[in-house]
């Protein structure tokens, strides 16, 4: 990045803006900190048969009473979440302004600092071509935090990013926390295998779209030669008047809609961001409206 996103008063900011949040609402991801896997807490999920080995001490006698049948009851394990957050840092995120990539790496810094004060292990990921580079790898507590968060700011955006294939051949990890891909979508790439891929490793899923002005609401007229940000021998050669920008924002709104649609099926949750929208709107504002904070 040439500006430095993460500095001190960007620092400040996230952490006036985590002292709010403590005040307003339950906690990260709505406060729960409990795996999908099955442990040793308090609280009751399931029933499964007893298999003799087991604890005795779950058996539930109860039912026992009324089925003629041991049943071994299954708790919730609490454990450390681990929040992982995957950048789109392909060149269209900085293509003409780099508010795309800047936003990114402010949303992506402000999640990981909300996983820290939750005591969430948290590591974050650039998506390059078909690879997945660790930028940051199992960040614990504030102190860590604090050493670390500034290397966000070396991520370099440029050339393609093929998320499904890089998500696919990474090494996800199962359940315990949430995956948050951040990019702007703007893609052929399966970005639908990455997200299949969380599914599967049962993840919880947060797709966060970021958008500049000029693509939620294009002021270009008169004709113009345009070039994908990231092929240049893809080319667009029109004159853009009122019907083309009209047929631009419907074919904007079927794109948001597929992928919220796609990430809502598989459990997961879509937002999409504004990339000048304010950190503080989008925390207090979307992710309370969204569920992710309650």
């Amino acid at each position: 990045m040439e500006k430095t996103v993460i500095d001190e008063a960007f620092l400040s900011e996230i952490e006036a803006l985590q002292s709010l949040l403590q005040h307003n609402v339950a906690g990260m991801f709505g406060g729960n900190h409990q795996s999908k896997s099955f442990g040793s807490s308090c609280e009751f999920a399931d029933y499964r048969d007893y298999v003799p080995g087991d604890d005795v001490t779950k058996i539930d006698w109860n039912v026992y009473a009324r089925f003629d049948k041991l049943y071994q009851k299954l708790y919730l394990d609490e454990r450390q979440m681990h929040t992982k957050i995957y950048i789109d840092a392909s060149r269209s995120m900085q293509h003409a302004t780099p508010e795309k990539a800047e936003q990114a790496i402010r949303i992506a810094a402000a999640f990981a600092y909300l996983s820290v004060n939750e005591m969430d292990k948290v590591s974050v990921y650039a998506i390059h071509g078909d690879r997945v580079d660790e930028i940051i790898s199992g960040m614990v507590g504030k102190d860590a935090y604090l050493c670390n968060v500034n290397l966000l700011n070396d991520i370099e955006f440029t050339g393609v990013a093929r998320m499904g294939d890089a998500i696919r051949s990474s090494r996800i990890g199962m359940g315990d926390g949430y995956s948050i891909l951040i990019s702007d979508f703007l893609t052929d790439d399966d970005y639908e295998a990455a997200i299949d891929r969380f599914a599967e490793q049962r993840r919880d899923i947060l797709c966060l779209q970021i958008l500049s002005r000029e693509e939620l609401n294009p002021q270009l007229r008169g004709k113009m030669h345009l070039f994908d940000s990231e092929d240049q021998s893809s080319f667009f050669r029109k004159k853009i008047d009122k019907d083309r920008v009209n047929a631009y924002k419907e074919a904007l709104k079927y794109v948001t809609e597929r992928i919220k649609n796609y990430c809502e099926a598989r459990g997961g949750h879509y937002q999409l961001i504004p990339a000048y929208q304010k950190l503080s709107d989008l925390f207090f504002g979307d992710m309370v409206d969204l569920g992710v904070l309650k």
